[in-house]
């Protein structure tokens, strides 16, 4: 009698911790149907679970000679069939969970399903007529005949199916435990179909003492391994599509960050380009003003000092042209000066440090500000627009310099690396706050310079601070550079 209060003890073990395994999972689970399945599953442990212990005081009572009440054989009993019940829930929405084909799969065995039922109603039944039980047993009986089997052998035909379709998409550790599962719900099934002796058949030939006279121990061994094989295949199947949804979720974000990255690309090539055409409409204008307007210019200049000489009889006359003259001279000098904004020849001749030597020439030193020029490392010659890069934010800083910074110094490094080239400039002179935010048109110089820094994949940092002056750094991949005319 202990063994059988230990067996009954563990067997309510068994299934009470399988409901509270599979309660705690289903909270976890981040779909929604796959909590909606799982939790009666839970609750089927649970009932379960204390059915059996009610079993256990049962035999606690029989064993001291406590008198058990009749409510508590039925409390027993409704626990029973309620907990096959949430079993038959669980079966039938892992069913209903199935594609459509998969069902379809599954009819030969719904159909033999229902004939079972359809048969064991039919003997209980005309058996009952001739062998009068009461009704505590045949209410026990057909709970487990109808319920206890049915219930997890339907939830064995849609793991099987389950199984398949995991095999099927190449999930070989899901498919294997899904199968493993499947075994834990078949011979719970047949286990149910060995009852407390009755004279009622098949209870008469078919029973718990007769498989204990046969296999030496007790069913309730095989069911209380049927529940231990069905938790931890529940467990693992669980932490297996975790798995699966997390590699899932990995290849989505590598998916948008290659997306990011060909936007970027775009992005960044579409930059390249903007950079390129402005630089090339520069070039043309600057072109057509050198050729064109700088040449029509100085044809009136000569035709002005030609009337100066005629004029020399008439000194009114000769005021007017000597005015312009010099006109004449003022507009051919801020052409002059157009034209090289636009695209200062010597970027082009000279290279890059000759064209910044000549704007801290003209734009800085007639202001009053000394500026600092180093060059460090090898000079050479870069990419065309590289060049032109770093040509506007060095022209750009020192605009900025000598319009805000309020100071009569500043620095400006160029360094060449291997691979990479770097521009510096640096004053010690208001600053600014580079978080505020700057409204049209203020602003625009440090957007254009980052526009232009990133169009060849280079990095800018600005560092100021209001009273502490401003730093600006621009790093660029620099690789060496052979001039079309050199290549030959």
């Amino acid at each position: 009698m202990l063994f059988t209060f230990l067996i009954y003890f563990f067997y309510g073990l068994a299934f009470f911790s399988m409901g509270l395994a599979v309660l705690l999972e289903s909270t976890r689970a981040p779909v929604l149907t796959e909590a909606r399945i799982l939790r009666p599953l839970a609750f089927f442990g649970l009932l379960h679970g204390a059915h059996e212990w009610s079993e256990v005081y049962l035999i606690q009572a029989s064993l001291t000679g406590f008198p058990n009440p009749v409510w508590l054989n039925w409390a027993r009993l409704c626990l029973l069939a309620i907990s096959f019940m949430v079993l038959l829930v669980f079966a039938i929405r892992s069913f209903y969970a199935l594609p459509r084909q998969s069902k379809r799969d599954t009819r030969f065995w719904t159909y033999t399903m229902w004939a079972y039922i359809f048969g064991i109603l039919l003997v209980t039944l005309l058996t009952r007529q001739d062998v009068p039980v009461t009704s505590y047993v045949f209410i026990d009986l057909i709970s487990r005949y109808l319920l206890g089997v049915t219930a997890p052998m339907l939830a064995a035909f849609a793991l099987n199916r389950q199984s398949a379709q995991a095999f099927h998409r190449g999930q070989k550790k899901r498919g294997v435990y899904l199968i493993v599962m499947e075994l834990g719900f078949t011979f719970y099934a047949i286990s149910q179909l060995f009852v407390n002796q009755a004279s009622l058949f098949p209870a008469s030939v078919l029973n718990q003492e007769i498989f204990l006279a046969v296999a030496g121990f007790p069913i309730q061994v095989v069911r209380t391994l049927a529940a231990i094989v069905i938790t931890v295949m529940i467990l693992l199947v669980m932490k297996e599509t975790e798995n699966e949804r997390q590699q899932e979720l990995a290849a989505v974000q590598d998916e948008r960050l290659k997306a990011l990255e060909q936007q970027e690309a775009l992005q960044r090539s579409l930059l390249r380009h903007t950079v390129s055409a402005q630089e090339e409409e520069r070039a043309r204008i600057a072109r057509e003003l050198h050729d064109e307007t700088a040449q029509m210019l100085s044809a009136l200049s000569l035709e002005v000092a030609s009337l100066q000489k005629v004029a020399l009889v008439d000194s009114k006359t000769s005021q007017i042209v000597g005015r312009l003259k010099e006109l004449t001279k003022q507009m051919s000098q801020k052409l002059y000066r157009l034209i090289h904004d636009l695209r200062p020849a010597q970027l082009d001749d000279l290279g890059l440090a000759p064209a910044i030597r000549y704007i801290i020439d003209q734009d800085c030193c007639p202001m009053g500000i000394e500026v600092e020029f180093d060059i460090k490392g090898n000079p050479r010659r870069l990419e065309p627009l590289i060049e032109t890069v770093l040509f506007r934010v060095a022209q750009e800083a020192l605009i900025n310099i000598v319009r805000h910074a309020r100071v009569d110094e500043a620095e400006l490094d160029l360094v060449y690396q291997s691979k990479q080239v770097v521009l510096l400039v640096r004053d010690y002179g208001r600053g600014f706050n580079p978080d505020d935010d700057f409204e049209a048109p203020r602003g625009w110089g440090l957007a254009g310079m980052r526009e232009r820094v990133d169009s060849v994949n280079g990095r800018l940092i600005i560092d100021s601070a209001i009273g502490r002056g401003t730093t600006i750094e621009v790093f660029i991949p620099a690789p060496e550079y052979i001039p079309e005319n050199e290549e030959s």
